[in-house]
């Protein structure tokens, strides 16, 4: 059952490594090329994984893939609007997709036996604290737009723990990935640091997208 469960999310799991990889490797096809399959490959395997689910969890799917959407988008940000800057933009559909699953974990429509959020996520409030002190006198005129995207990237973290440890563990990810992002455009940290944003990503949207869909499968119809 495991295997079968895994077998939709197989794309997801060979672009990722191959993006990832030839991003090490300072591959030209670490650009673009691959990153855009990325959140591609994911509609797919959560299209593919709740597509016997009777009836279809419509509502569910909606916020999900509109996350997704928004998520390539911001992911191609540079090159689908390139006479605008990329940062800001990043932010805009990045914010757009965290709204998406910010609504999803709220309402979790079609799923029962969510859990409250548990208080120990209060740690996200001093995580959005200590980042912007760290990270806004760097930040420019970019200061007030970073300020409202971390207010909804700690609120998906924080409600993510509705959904179980699973896509918990997802939302953090996610939300590292995205403090390295800004730790990397404005505080000109070792490049190490930058070469763990899309590992980071591809985990936390994995593990999101791979939780509810599992939560999906398991609700009664």
């Amino acid at each position: 059952m495991r295997a079968k469960a895994l077998t939709p999310f197989i794309p997801y799991i060979a672009v990722s490594v191959l993006h990832v990889v030839l991003l090490l490797m300072h591959h030209p096809l670490g650009g673009y090329q691959t990153k855009q399959l990325l959140m591609a490959a994911l509609a797919l395997a959560a299209v593919w994984a709740t597509a016997s689910i009777r009836p279809w969890p419509r509502p569910a799917m909606i916020l999900l893939l509109a996350g997704l959407i928004a998520s390539w988008i911001g992911d191609g940000a540079g090159l689908l609007f390139p006479g605008l800057p990329t940062l800001p933009m990043m932010i805009l559909f990045f914010g757009i997709a965290h709204l998406a699953y910010i609504a999803l974990f709220w309402r979790s429509p079609g799923i029962v036996a969510v859990r409250r959020v548990p208080r120990w996520a209060l740690v996200y409030i001093g995580w959005w604290v200590v980042t912007l002190a760290i990270v806004g006198p760097h930040a420019g005129g970019l200061l007030v737009p970073l300020a409202v995207y971390g207010l909804v990237l700690g609120g998906t973290a924080a409600l993510s723990t509705r959904f179980g440890p699973l896509v918990a563990v997802g939302g953090a990810s996610f939300l590292i990935s995205d403090t390295l992002i800004a730790f990397r455009e404005f505080m000109g940290v070792p490049e190490w640091v930058g070469q763990l944003v899309m590992p980071t990503y591809v985990l936390g949207q994995g593990l999101i997208v791979f939780g509810v869909v599992q939560l999906l499968r398991r609700t009664p119809e």
